[in-house]
C-alpha cells in the first residue's frame, strides 16, 4: 500500500544554502517527526545533463557501496552510492521481512523540496536461493542509498538522503553533499579510463562439464520427472592485470543499448555486473507490467539471414512450448494474488546479438499489493527456473557445481509511492580484482539438443568476455 510522504516547503534549492538548510533541519517542526525513529531527510535538485558512468568512475573509491542501473532506449537511468539505511535478510520469509524494513524506511523519509514526483528509491537484490550463504551478496539486501541520481527522459535529478542523528553528523553530512555536487556539476564526457583489453590474454575454466549436464536433464525429461529444466554454466576468468568497472560497464552499455546495464557493489571489491534483456516487473503509477521472455535464436550476419533465424524461432514447436510455459506461469501467478493479467500479442525482441520470444503482460495494480509481494509470487519463473519448479530447483542444485548468487534473481527498486522496476539478472559476471565469473543459462525441455544449447550459452557468454576490459 502506497503511503503519503511527509514533505516540508522549502523556499529554494535546498542545497544552494549550506547553512539556512542546516538551520532548517534542525527546526522544532521536522524534529517533532522524529518520535521513536529517527527520521531520513531526503531533498532534491534538478542538475544539468550527465554520464552516471563517469560520475561512478569518480566516487567508486570513495564509495565502494554502489548500485547502478540504465537502459538508454527506455531513457532511464539510476545511481545509487553510500548507505542512508540499509538491512539484509535470510532465509523464506526474506521477501516479507524486505517489505517490512521499505514501509519503514518510507514512513521516516521527510522531503523538504519541491519535487513530489521524485522521491528516493531504495535498491533491493535477493539471491537466486533463498539459502545463499557462501556468496559475496547476502540472500536479501535493501539499501536507501546516500546520494542518488536519477534520469527519467531527459531530465536528471540529485538526491541526498540524511538519517537525523546528532547535529555534527547533520553538518558533516552536509558538507559531503557539496562535496559530491561539485563531482557532479564537473562531470566530464569521458569515463573511460583505461585502453582496451584482449580478451584472448585471459585464463578461461569452466565450471564443469556443461554439456554432459544437459544430455542427462534431457533423459530425465523423456522419463517424465520434470519438462523443463533451466541450466546455467559458468566460466571462470583470469585477466593479467584487474578489470576496470566502469569500462566494462560502458562496453556493455554500448553494445547492448536495448537491455538494462547494472552493477552492484558490495562495498568489499565484489562487483555483479550485467546487460539483462528480461524485465520482471514495471509499476507506474498502479499499472503493471511484466514480460514472458523465453525461446532464443541468433542474428543474423545481415537481413536475410536475420529474417530465416526468427521465422525459424517463431516456427519452432520446441521454442513456443518453451515460451508458453513462462506466460502461463505468470499469469497463473497473477491470478493467485488476485489481478486480471491481459496479455499482449507475441512478438520477437530483437536484441544485438540474440531474439528472444516475447509476450508484455499486463494488469491494474490494487492499492493492497505491493511490489515486493509479486516479485516474491514471481520468482523464480520458468524463464530462469524450470517446470515444476520445485523439482527444478533441486535439480538444478544436483547439476550445477556452484552457487548462482545473484545470477538470473530479482535486482530493482521502489519508490515512496511504490513504483518500482525489476529486472533478472542474467547476462552477467561477478568480478573482483583480476578475477571474473561469467554465468549464462539455457532452457530445457523435450527436443533439446545438447550441441545446439552449448551453443547458445557460448554466444550468451562471448558477449561478456567482449565486454570486459
Amino acid at each position: 500500500m502506497t503511503s503519503a510522504v511527509p514533505r516540508l516547503s522549502y523556499p529554494d534549492s535546498p542545497i544552494a544554502d549550506l547553512r539556512g538548510l542546516y538551520n532548517f533541519i534542525l527546526n522544532p517542526q521536522l524534529l517533532a517527526a522524529e518520535k521513536g525513529n529517527r527520521s531520513i531527510v531526503s531533498f532534491c535538485q534538478k542538475i544539468s545533463p550527465l554520464d552516471l558512468l563517469e560520475i561512478l568512475s569518480r566516487i567508486a573509491s570513495s564509495y565502494p557501496t554502489h548500485c547502478y542501473w540504465e537502459n538508454p532506449e527506455r531513457e532511464t537511468a539510476f545511481l545509487g552510492y553510500g548507505i542512508a539505511f540499509t538491512a539484509t535478510f535470510h532465509g523464506k520469509q526474506r521477501f516479507l521481512k524486505a517489505q517490512k524494513f521499505i514501509e519503514n524506511c518510507q514512513q521516516r523519509i521527510i522531503k523538504i523540496d519541491n519535487y513530489s514526483e521524485i522521491t528516493p528509491r531504495i535498491f533491493c537484490s535477493f539471491t537466486f536461493f533463498d539459502s545463499a550463504t557462501a556468496t559475496p551478496f547476502p540472500s536479501a539486501t535493501l539499501t536507501l542509498p546516500k546520494f542518488q541520481i536519477i534520469k527519467k527522459q531527459s531530465e536528471y535529478f540529485f538526491l541526498t538522503n540524511l538519517l537525523i542523528t546528532g547535529e555534527k553528523e547533520i553538518e558533516n553530512s552536509l558538507e559531503e553533499t557539496i562535496n559530491n555536487l561539485k563531482i557532479i556539476q564537473n562531470n566530464s564526457s569521458n569515463c573511460r579510463q583505461n585502453p582496451h583489453q584482449d580478451s584472448c590474454s585471459y585464463y578461461i575454466h569452466p565450471t564443469y562439464n556443461f554439456q554432459a549436464a544437459v544430455a542427462d536433464a534431457i533423459q530425465s525429461i523423456h522419463a517424465q520427472k520434470f519438462s523443463k529444466i533451466v541450466l546455467a554454466h559458468a566460466l571462470d576468468v583470469i585477466s593479467p592485470r584487474p578489470f576496470h568497472l566502469v569500462n566494462c560497464l560502458d562496453n556493455l552499455r554500448q553494445r547492448h543499448p536495448d537491455c538494462y546495464t547494472f552493477s552492484l557493489g558490495n562495498g568489499r571489491g565484489d562487483h555483479f555486473i550485467g546487460a539483462s534483456p528480461e524485465r520482471l516487473l514495471t509499476v507506474h503509477q498502479g499499472q503493471l507490467i511484466t514480460d514472458a521472455l523465453a525461446g532464443s535464436a541468433p542474428r543474423g550476419e545481415n537481413a536475410i539471414e536475420d529474417a530465416l533465424f526468427a521465422n525459424k524461432l517463431l516456427a519452432s514447436e520446441k521454442e513456443q512450448r518453451e515460451h508458453r510455459a513462462v506466460s502461463d506461469f505468470i499469469n497463473q501467478k497473477l491470478r493467485q494474488i488476485g489481478l486480471n493479467p491481459q496479455n499482449s500479442p507475441s512478438r520477437l525482441l530483437k536484441l544485438s546479438n540474440i531474439q528472444h520470444l516475447w509476450t508484455p503482460i499486463h494488469a491494474k495494480l490494487k492499492p493492497s499489493i505491493h511490489p515486493l509481494e509479486i516479485v516474491a509470487q514471481l520468482h523464480p519463473t520458468p524463464a530462469v527456473a524450470g517446470v515444476p519448479t520445485e523439482i527444478a530447483l533441486a535439480q538444478i542444485r544436483h547439476y550445477e557445481t556452484f552457487d548462482r548468487s545473484l545470477y538470473a534473481a530479482p535486482l530493482g527498486w521502489i519508490d515512496c509511492h511504490n513504483n518500482s522496476e525489476f529486472i533478472v539478472g542474467i547476462r552477467s559476471a561477478l568480478i573482483k580484482g583480476d578475477q571474473a565469473r561469467l554465468y549464462a543459462g539455457a532452457g530445457i525441455v523435450a527436443g533439446s539438443d545438447p550441441e545446439k544449447e552449448l551453443a547458445e550459452i557460448q554466444l550468451k557468454f562471448q558477449a561478456l568476455l567482449k565486454a570486459l576490459t
